[in-house]
């Protein structure tokens, strides 16, 4: 289980207490985050290498790769760089291959991120830091909808321990990315799943995947936002469960 950006490992409790019986739970925390935070190059690459090294180091196979948001792009990485060989199927949690929108490219980041704005959120990130933490947890949920009070202010305090000196420059790699072309080439089955009321990435981004990539299991959450592991979780284990009892 590969967490998004500012949202380290402890964001996927709800997944390792339901399949802890079932499967080998690894919840790696990645560059720039939790408690490994500076012990690597801070990059979504050597984040996918550093995933790969330890499959390979415990000898892992059958893997399922569930990345979310950020955390998605480096299980394309992994793939991309290493091959397919110890994965069974990917679950990719509501991500665009490509964040930043331009002329040729509209199902990224519905804040209207363009590379223009994304300068201008990488200059100020760390002066402004105080004001993130709420700001990306309140992206985190459904639009318009209530929010369980105690997992808002849960998200928002791990956001808030998060090094915004680190989570720049993984923003920086994050927003570089541009998976469009390995994925239509995906060498495994993709469960994509999206929030059907998320603030970050709309119809356009999983209409484009399903037009796209060869192997696209779409499953829509209907009461979620961007994360629907926290916002739907009973429904998004038995998924998970699926694939690693298959």
């Amino acid at each position: 289980m590969v967490h998004g950006w500012a949202c380290p490992g402890d964001f996927f409790h709800a997944q390792t207490d339901a399949l802890r019986s079932r499967a080998r739970c690894i919840v790696p925390d990645l560059p720039g985050h939790g408690k490994t935070a500076d012990r690597l190059p801070l990059t979504i690459d050597s984040a996918g290498d550093a995933i790969q090294a330890y499959l390979i180091e415990h000898d892992l196979k059958d893997v399922v790769l569930c990345g979310w948001s950020m955390g998605a792009l480096v299980v394309y990485s992994l793939l991309e760089r290493h091959g397919a060989e110890r994965i069974s199927s990917v679950v990719a949690i509501d991500m665009s291959p490509k964040a930043v929108n331009d002329a040729d490219w509209q199902h990224g980041s519905q804040n209207g991120l363009t590379a223009e704005v994304n300068a201008l959120v990488l200059d100020n990130m760390i002066a402004q830091w105080a004001a993130f933490p709420e700001q990306v947890a309140r992206q985190m949920f459904a639009a318009g909808r209530p929010v369980d009070p105690d997992l808002m202010a849960f998200a928002q305090s791990e956001i808030a321990r998060g090094n915004p000196v680190l989570l720049k420059a993984m923003w920086a790699s994050l927003t570089d990315q541009d998976f469009r072309a390995f994925l239509r080439d995906f060498p495994v089955p993709l469960h994509l799943a999206v929030g059907l009321h998320s603030q970050l990435y709309g119809p356009g981004m999983y209409r484009w995947h399903e037009e796209n990539v060869p192997d696209l299991h779409l499953h829509e959450f209907a009461n979620s936002g961007h994360s629907p592991h926290l916002e739907e979780p009973e429904r998004f284990n038995r998924l998970l469960t699926d694939l690693v009892t298959a």
